[in-house]
């Protein structure tokens, strides 16, 4: 059995895969929640709670607070390619399982840690560290979970496998506005006890289903790859990364390249928009902010497993354009609506006609932002087994460190000048994305390079015996 053969075998999904995927994609879901729980209350939680008044009222309060969303991933890289050697050296398993611990912990403390008025700077400084050890954790999560099941992914289901985890992680962001819907719901009555003490509740949940998770992934099993690879003595002889560095690079720019489109996909037009445009900018009341990204979030999973349904009878071409185009053009629709019915940095009443035209405009657009299961289906076959691991962690995490770094800041600068800002970044992104797919590492692979070496060989000896 060669290795490509190993890692997309052609079969139908047994029993055995099914388990694989459903544990893999509820663990990504209770995980991303950890990790995105933070974002839902910046505005009502971080700025007041955790940053000195005359900070948390001006522009930098929201640099701050969005900065810290964005330390996460500032951290991602180390903890990424820690993981990762030690995922292609020692297994896939035991990584995927300690990452989910890892990020289980930092969560919990959250919310169990004192505020600004307590221990005063102290605070911020605390929920920074926190957000980095989360960063760590996330960094080698995304890349293990995607290598781990596209390891065990039948070849005529390998879009489908990854779309369904992506939707799972996806899902963390539905778990996020499921339960912060719910405690304002609860609490609505006594809005002062969100910021009392109610805002602690979704961190200690999100704690505790992270353990849940560690559990969970006792059941899974190792990769039928690696552990071919073990028995066949074919793991990487040297360290992964420095063979990723040496070998892969132009594999490593198209992941990172996707991988800022799918980062900031989900950090403008999933994240940020219910909070910082929605709420932010055109003063919608929190609630139906929530309820807004609860509808577009359910979009968002429901999208991921679609575009892995397609890609797997489109393939990638045809579903970057059909994906990503869609993004385009719903984006602009949404925001240019937004920008039409709305007054910004007002405090905007919704008629009920208005309100219906908003989220079911945010929901499609949220259908087609499932395109972000696109650059792991792709990146995931840009490099060889052996070293998969650390290349997608190598390039994804580093990607991800400098652009969600700076795509707050750049998204909130664009805001001021215009408020389909946010839709101008989206519009570039999507293009990059459908550009990319177009390069034949991307939409076949590892195996695309190897086609190559042999044209150029076949091309010489062609020449030669006409000479």
């Amino acid at each position: 059995m060669t290795t490509s053969e190993a890692i997309q075998p052609e079969k139908s999904l047994t029993r055995e895969d099914k388990k694989t995927l459903s544990l893999a994609a509820l663990g990504g879901t209770l995980e991303f929640y950890d990790f995105v729980i933070y974002a839902l209350y910046i505005e009502t939680v971080v700025k007041p709670l955790f940053l000195p008044a005359d900070l948390a009222a001006g522009i930098w309060g929201d640099i701050f607070a969005w900065g810290g969303f964005a330390a996460g991933y500032l951290a991602r890289p180390i903890g990424g390619m820690v993981m990762a050697h030690f995922g292609d050296t020692l297994g896939r398993k035991k990584m995927f399982t300690l990452s989910i611990f890892m990020m289980a912990i930092p969560t919990l403390l959250i919310g169990l840690m004192p505020t600004y008025a307590t221990i005063g700077i102290a605070a911020p400084i605390l929920l920074i560290v926190f957000r980095v050890l989360q960063g760590a954790a996330i960094g080698g999560e995304m890349p293990g979970a995607w290598v781990f099941i596209a390891e065990h992914s039948p070849k005529k289901h390998y879009g489908l496998g990854i779309g369904v985890l992506t939707g799972g992680i996806a899902g963390g962001i539905l778990l996020g506005f499921s339960i912060s819907l719910s405690i304002d719901v609860i609490y609505a009555d006594n809005r002062a006890a969100i910021t009392d003490y109610a805002w602690r509740i979704p961190f200690i949940i999100g704690g505790i289903f992270g353990l849940v998770a560690v559990y969970l992934r006792r059941f899974l099993s190792e990769t039928p790859v690696f552990q071919e690879m073990a028995k066949n003595k074919s793991l990487s002889k040297e360290i992964p990364i420095v063979t990723v560095v040496k070998k892969h690079r132009f594999a490593c720019v198209l992941t990172g390249l996707l991988t800022w489109s799918l980062s900031t996909t989900i950090m403008l037009g999933i994240l940020f928009t219910p909070v910082k445009v929605l709420q932010g900018i055109y003063g919608i009341d929190p609630m139906i902010t929530r309820i807004s990204g609860l509808i577009a979030a359910v979009c968002l999973v429901i999208g991921c497993i679609t575009a892995g349904i397609f890609e797997d009878k489109l393939k990638t071409r045809k579903v970057s354009i059909v994906f990503w185009g869609g993004l385009i053009v719903t984006s602009t629709i949404f925001y240019s609506t937004l920008s039409s019915v709305l007054t910004p940095y007002a405090s905007n009443a919704l008629s009920q006609s208005t309100l219906i035209t908003v989220i079911a405009l945010y929901g499609i657009m949220g259908f087609f932002a499932g395109c972000t299961s696109l650059p792991p289906i792709m990146a995931t076959r840009m490099f060889l087994p052996n070293i998969s691991f650390s290349g997608l962690s190598f390039s994804y995490n580093l990607s991800y460190a400098i652009f969600s770094a700076i795509t707050p800041a750049v998204a909130i600068a664009l805001l001021k000048i215009t408020p389909m800002g946010v839709a101008y970044y989206l519009w570039f992104v999507a293009m990059l994305a459908i550009a990319v797919a177009f390069i034949p590492l991307a939409h076949k692979g590892w195996t695309a390079e190897s086609e190559s070496i042999l044209d150029d060989q076949n091309s010489a000896l062609s020449n030669s015996s006409l000479t």
